[in-house]
């Protein structure tokens, strides 16, 4: 099987991480998807990081609006310590042996992969897939396609017209106690809505 792996914070899930995981699913013949959120990001500050708990769920609410092959994973939650991609992956290998794993990511985790713990690693695990993130950015995406295959490295990059939505747009405007049906899925938006998350105690408990 072809198995897409699709991780990160997902504080929270939104439409834009939703059109283009649709978009994979369909240039890349995905029979499968696994929506990975993850545990303490090794790569940036989270001060804002909604629990796990809430993250995993909003997580398998969006998977509803897509194609049935979409599953949620929560082994980075459950893993001590920091959240390494290699780890996830050698993890899924060990899984699904007989799968061909496709990592998919936006422009910035693209452009920066080959900084990666054990990157050397992650090359040889999986395909590495990505798309815009700007008008300019499929030209840098390219570009960094070049590096990363003169390391070894199998990429696909995609020209998937990109949306300008943030999980810190959904953030901020939940703060603000303002409607986020537009960025979000209905269930997603009721979710957060019904726990409070963003607006202040109701982060906690999940």
């Amino acid at each position: 099987m072809r198995t897409g792996v699709y991780g990160g914070t997902f504080n929270p899930i939104h439409r834009g991480h939703l059109h283009i995981l649709g978009e994979f699913i369909r240039r890349l013949s995905l029979d499968r998807v696994l929506l990975v959120p993850a545990g303490t990001p090794p790569h940036k500050q989270a001060p804002d990081l909604a629990p796990a708990g809430h993250r995993a769920a909003m997580c398998q609410l969006a998977a509803g609006e897509l194609p049935g092959q979409v599953e949620v994973t929560t082994m980075e939650l459950e893993r001590p310590g920091k959240s390494y991609t290699v780890d996830t992956l050698e993890a899924l290998q060990d899984q699904y042996p007989e799968d061909r794993l496709f990592l998919l990511m936006g422009e910035d985790m693209f452009l920066t992969v080959d900084s990666w713990f054990r990157a050397k690693r992650i090359f040889g695990l999986a395909t590495l897939c990505a798309s815009p993130r700007s008008p300019e950015g499929l030209l840098r995406l390219k570009e960094k396609q070049g590096q990363l295959e003169a390391l070894g490295a199998c990429c696909a990059v995609e020209d998937i017209p990109f949306w300008d939505v943030s999980s810190t747009q959904v953030r901020e405007l939940a703060g603000a106690g303002k409607d986020v049906r537009e960025l979000v899925p209905d269930g997603v938006a009721e979710y957060m809505k019904k726990h409070r998350i963003y607006r202040g105690g109701g982060n906690n408990g999940v």
